[in-house]
């Protein structure tokens, strides 16, 4: 660490007062520092952070609340640290809600993103597309079935030839966080922030799916939000197929139960 504390001191020009390891650095070494003049700064080395960053100044200009980038080299990114300790309150979610519906206000004229990124080793092809059924099956479902076991490829590739009658034609092309667990979205009480985006242009269900994956936001964040399209619950496991298939191959064979049920709740 004595080497990553100078390398710190270094580029921002200043002494490091105090660092140690932060959790959720399963794709990067991720710290907290503090400067010698009293800023909480964090710091991530490995991984794609150019393109994180790019992401995380995408988020910044729609309004909802990110980190900001201090610095960014191929190999490091420093980033202001958001508030975080406190459970979120009501207000907090009903804050959290409305930020992410404007993130979502922010629309592009295509589906996908300006290149691809990866969680760690696992590809996430984002070229550009017009059709947002095509770019569901290609560029998320159908991503590597090489990958996976023959049975549940089968089952993709079956559910992803009827998408067109399953999906919206042509929803607005969201800026999406594109990795909003619970454990992304921070709080202070009050709502701080979005960290760790994987972002592209999409459904907006995309990301409200994946929020509700591993748990349920209260009430509060849904009155935030507001309205979703009629149908989304149908919708929903369709496109929580995604993320539980990227941690199936990040983390093996314990996630295979998820993607069945899954495909069983999508009529695949």
């Amino acid at each position: 660490m004595e080497r990553l504390r100078e390398r710190l001191d270094s580029a921002l020009g200043e002494p490091i007062a105090k660092m140690g390891a932060l959790s959720g650095g399963d794709l990067s070494q991720v710290y907290g520092i503090t400067t010698s003049d009293g800023r909480t700064l964090v710091a991530k080395f490995g991984g794609r952070l150019r393109a994180e960053a790019r992401m995380l100044e995408a988020i910044a200009r729609t309004g909802c609340p990110a980190p900001e980038v201090i610095l960014i080299e191929d190999d490091l990114l420093v980033m202001t640290r958001l508030a975080e300790g406190r459970p979120g309150t009501r207000t907090g979610y009903a804050e959290a809600g409305a930020a992410v519906a404007e993130l979502h206000g922010a629309t592009a004229d295509r589906y996908g993103w300006c290149q691809d990124h990866a969680f760690g080793g696992v590809p996430c092809p984002a070229a550009p597309s017009g059709n947002w059924a095509q770019f569901w099956a290609e560029r998320r479902l159908l991503a590597w079935p090489e990958a996976l076991s023959p049975d549940i490829a089968r089952r993709l590739e079956r559910l992803a030839r009827d998408l067109a009658g399953r999906l919206p034609a042509r929803p607005p092309a969201s800026l999406l966080h594109g990795d909003l667990w619970s454990g992304n979205v921070v709080f202070d009480g009050a709502f701080s922030g979005l960290i760790d985006p994987a972002c592209y242009h999409g459904d907006a269900e995309v990301d409200l799916a994946m929020l509700t994956l591993f748990g349920h936001p209260p009430a509060a964040f849904w009155d935030g939000y507001g309205r979703l399209a009629a149908g989304w619950e149908d919708r929903r496991p369709i496109y929580q197929l995604w993320p539980a298939l990227v941690h199936l191959r990040l983390f093996g064979p314990g996630y295979r139960g998820m993607v069945d049920r899954l495909l069983d709740a999508a009529g695949a």
